[in-house]
């Protein structure tokens, strides 16, 4: 019977750990943080872990703060280490009231993010540039195709990728990647060859998650979408995950916490992107994060 020692034992336990890190969540470094700057995937963008969104219900939530209070508690939250925003087109006057908040703030400091409608718009260069004025920046750091729903989607929406492709050109975005909403358009996201960057819906309970009929109100199928997460990650895609409170539908903190470490742990997403609307929300989402990675 062959020997076995200590250090051989280390060694293979060190190899079976990196192999499970590949298949599953990735392995975290011993204090990781909330806030720590990781890379979304090979885009060559890093972001805080835990991200500002400013679409609740629509950016409504945001909305009704007024600027004032907004710009207050956009601060705070970079204060506390979340360098990472997030707007949409489809979010209406949050783009203005983001841009004003962050105009103070040094702008290679942090990161933005924007996703932008694929409709029947003439000049998919245009509406990228107009975005780029909506929200008061010379550059996104990520801009998304916004909620891409169908199983040809990846077809459907070539000339706003080559709008894309073509502002990257000219340093206006610097990566890019889409929004998915239902597991029709999510079954294209492993493979795809255009994106850099996913932005897929994740949460323990499949709530507003992505399910066959695309239906807001029906369950997620919570395993077929950890599933390409974990195809798209390998393939060095960058995950970002949103309705991690199901849209606030979790008001029970444990589900918060469970949610959080679900997405980072079994799930293996890169960042999560979450909706505030006081101080004490900041505040919780950075422990619930930072409890989910001890």
């Amino acid at each position: 019977m062959p020997r076995f020692s200590r250090r051989d034992f280390l060694k293979s336990s060190t190899a079976a750990g990196a192999i499970a890190g590949l298949h599953g969540a990735p392995l975290l470094a011993e204090r990781a943080s909330a806030t720590d700057w990781v890379d979304l995937g090979s885009s060559g963008v890093n972001v805080t872990r835990l991200a500002f969104g400013t679409g609740t219900h629509g950016g409504s939530v945001q909305q009704q703060l007024g600027q004032q209070e907004f710009t207050r508690l956009v601060h705070y939250a970079y204060d506390h280490g979340i360098r990472f925003f997030e707007t949409a087109e489809a979010y209406g006057a949050s783009q203005q009231m983001l841009g004003v908040a962050l105009k103070s703030l040094p702008r290679d400091s942090y990161r933005l993010m924007t996703k932008v409608e694929t409709t029947n718009y003439p000049d998919p260069s245009k509406k990228l540039d107009e975005l780029r004025q909506n929200s008061d920046a010379d550059y996104f750091d990520i801009v998304l195709l916004h909620v891409q729903s169908s199983a040809t989607w990846p077809v459907d929406s070539l000339r706003w990728q080559d709008a894309i492709l073509e502002a990257q050109a000219r340093n206006t975005i610097r990566t890019h990647g889409a929004s998915v909403h239902g597991l029709e358009a999510l079954r294209q996201v492993p493979g795809n060859k255009w994106l850099n960057v996913a932005m897929i819906r994740m949460n323990h309970k499949g709530v507003k998650m992505d399910n066959e009929t695309n239906s807001w109100n029906m369950p997620g199928d919570v395993s077929e979408v950890v599933s390409h997460v974990h195809q798209a990650r390998a393939a060095g895609m960058g995950i970002i995950s949103m309705k991690l409170i199901g849209e606030g539908a979790f008001t029970d903190r444990s589900d918060r916490q469970q949610a959080m470490r679900f997405a980072f742990r079994h799930a293996g997403v890169d960042s999560v992107t979450v909706g505030y609307k006081n101080t004490n929300e900041i505040d919780e989402a950075i422990d619930n994060l930072n409890l989910a990675l001890a």
